[in-house]
Order: structure tokens, then C-alpha cells, then sequence
């Protein structure tokens, strides 16, 4: 007599996550929370980043690595097309040209995020704004898309409430700028879902909010491809 067989159903992989410059991991958070398994690289120690974390050059790391993920983010860094380092005549580096060739040679899909300054050198940028998810801060931030991934451009509501001036208490229905010197961490800690950073990290992240978008987007058009969870 041919005994039934118990068939246990096969768990897909969760895809992985590349998140290049990754800083303290506000993108970081938002795509573990989409359904990736991150790993972080940045040049500085991150004792704060809340994932796997290794720290290298970011585009060698993507030129030798790159292509064993499924996904990468890339965050370089926004200095050199900011504002007030512009106005304090501060040198950084421009590493959005040299990023994006990296990004380009692993065959994989990939965004690269920055600043509104940084637009002109930008292809095609998505940009995303905190009342978007319903974050109390307009934090404009843009994402340039690659590799087979391409995203939509969300409604973006008008800006209603009064922003309170850069660096000084938010008053009762006024939205934080959270940069530079900013006053109020633990108000910035929770406007923006970032209860693991200090000042350093919350004045350079994006919203987690952000990378949960952008890596639902991800997921939904790419899954059949990776063989994962969607």
C-alpha cells in the first residue's frame, strides 16, 4: 500500500538588498520593513546601523560585489551639491558620475538617491517628499533608477504647514528642517521613524519611509525574476 507523502510548502528567499553609503540605515530600515535582507557598506565605522554591515569603498565594493545582490541603493554623498556647504565654500567630492558607472556595470536594478542640488546631474529623478507618507518634514529627496527598475512618480501635496526656521525649537504645528545643527533629536526621532540615530544620522538619512516605497515598488515589478516573497 503506497503510503500519502506530506509535500511542506518551499519558503522564497528574501531578495537582497545592496545599500551603498549607508550611514546610520534610514534607507536601510525602510527596505528590511519592504522585505529585503540588507547589507550596508560605507567607508566610516556605523556602530548605529541597525543590519549586516561592512565597511569598504563603496563603488569598489559594487564593482567586486555588486552583482551577488538582487537590488542596490545607492546615497552618495550629498555635500557637494548642498546648500549651506556650498555657502561655508566647503570641498567634498562629486561621486554621483562615478557611483552611477558602478551601479551600471553589475546588471542589476538599482536606484541612486540625493539632493534637490544635485537634479542637474540626475536622470529622469523620482522625487519624494515626507507629507507624501504622511512624515511631518519636507524632506525632498531624489532617486535616480537603473538596471530594469523604474518608478512612478507619486502625487506630491501641497506644502501647508508653516517649516520652523533652521536650527531653532518646532513649534506646535510647524514641520522640523532636522539639519545641520538642529534643535529637537527626539522630535526628529519621531517625526521620521528613526528611533536608533543621533544628530549625525538623522541630518543625512532619508525617511525609511522612502526605501519602503521604493522597495515595494521593487518587489512587485521584479519578484518572479529574483524568485522571492512579494
Amino acid at each position: 500500500m503506497t503510503q500519502p507523502t506530506a509535500f511542506g510548502r518551499v519558503r522564497a528567499r528574501r531578495p537582497r538588498l545592496l545599500d551603498l553609503f549607508c550611514c546610520q540605515g534610514g534607507g536601510g530600515k525602510g527596505y528590511d520593513d519592504a522585505g529585503f535582507d540588507v547589507t550596508g557598506v560605507d567607508k566610516d565605522p556605523q556602530p548605529r546601523y541597525p543590519f549586516r554591515f561592512v565597511q569598504a569603498d563603496a563603488i569598489a565594493f559594487v564593482l567586486e560585489h555588486g552583482a551577488e545582490f538582487d537590488f542596490i541603493h545607492a546615497s552618495p554623498p550629498c555635500q557637494h551639491d548642498s546648500e549651506c556647504q556650498r555657502i561655508q565654500s566647503n570641498d567634498h567630492p562629486d561621486l554621483i558620475a562615478p557611483t552611477r558607472a558602478a551601479l551600471e556595470t553589475t546588471g542589476r536594478p538599482w536606484v541612486m538617491e540625493n539632493v534637490r542640488g544635485a537634479v542637474p546631474k540626475l536622470r529622469a529623478p523620482v522625487m519624494l517628499c515626507g507629507p507624501m507618507f504622511g512624515v511631518q518634514t519636507y524632506r525632498h529627496r531624489f532617486f535616480e533608477t537603473g538596471g530594469g527598475f523604474a518608478l512612478g512618480q507619486p502625487h506630491h501635496p501641497a506644502h501647508t504647514a508653516p517649516q520652523a526656521k533652521m536650527g531653532r525649537p518646532v513649534p506646535p504645528g510647524h514641520y522640523g528642517q532636522f539639519v545641520g545643527n538642529f534643535s529637537g533629536v527626539d522630535l526628529a526621532r519621531r517625526v521620521m521613524g528613526v528611533p536608533w540615530m543621533n544628530r549625525d544620522g538623522i541630518r543625512e538619512c532619508i525617511p525609511p519611509i522612502y526605501a519602503y516605497f521604493i522597495g515595494r515598488a521593487a518587489i512587485t515589478q521584479l519578484a518572479a525574476a529574483w524568485e522571492v516573497v512579494a
